[in-house]
């Protein structure tokens, strides 16, 4: 499948939540989802309350479908209260790479 539409998400959890905010992420309902390319997790070395997100979508009418969704719609009800402050949103389409875990 091929990455048309992306971003790169950098969210802060509450103080002492970033745990709760990684877990919860990476059982997020896009995960399974055909169109939903790619979808990293990651952390920040120096505040582990600090994590960052990568998706990578067939389209941006995918991934605005997506979330319309019920589904999806109470999945972002349930994070939002772990997190503080204004998240960082920047558009990006993944051209390659690799991630082994």
């Amino acid at each position: 499948m091929v990455v048309n539409h992306g971003f790169h998400a950098t969210v802060t959890a509450r103080p002492g939540r970033g745990d709760e905010a990684v877990a919860l992420l990476l059982d997020a309902p896009s995960l399974p989802h055909p169109d939903c390319v790619v979808f990293l997790v990651g952390r920040s070395a120096s505040d582990p309350d600090v994590v960052h997100v990568t998706e990578g979508w067939t389209s941006q009418q995918a991934h605005q479908a997506f979330f319309a969704t019920e589904e999806a719609q109470a999945f972002v009800a349930r994070l939002q209260p772990l997190l503080v402050g204004e998240s960082q949103y920047t558009d990006e389409v993944p051209a390659g790479g690799k991630a082994d875990f």
